[in-house]
């Protein structure tokens, strides 16, 4: 069964930077578009960053535009999100998810909390 296991989260102050990993099996990880999603308290999961299955299509949301990077490693199964210039608004439960557009499975989520 698709297993996705995020790890890498934790408390940061603001101007830091974390590196998200996700460590997929299950599934054939090379074939697969992947995303990050995260969930802040009382809001709607968004979609923050999507890689397509060959690193070559990317699409981030416009807020973290400039500041996250999602890559991936094909031959480790991992998918990557890098976070620099973090902000407390960025403050929220992120989710590896498999798919573009849409989600087809999710992991149990890392909570990134941004404060001083």
């Amino acid at each position: 069964q698709v297993q996705l296991v995020e790890s890498g989260g934790g408390l940061v102050q603001p101007g830091g930077s974390l590196r998200l990993s996700c460590a997929a099996s299950g599934f054939t990880f090379r074939d697969s578009d992947m995303s990050w999603y995260r969930q802040a308290l009382g809001k709607e999961r968004e979609m923050v960053a999507r890689i397509g299955y060959n690193s070559i299509a990317l699409s981030y949301k416009g807020s973290v535009k400039g500041r996250f990077t999602i890559s991936r490693d094909n031959a480790k199964n991992t998918v990557y999100l890098q976070m620099n210039s973090l902000k407390p608004e960025d403050t929220a439960v992120y989710y590896c998810v498999k798919g573009w557009g849409k989600i087809e499975a999710a992991g149990q989520g890392t909570q990134v909390t941004v404060s001083s």
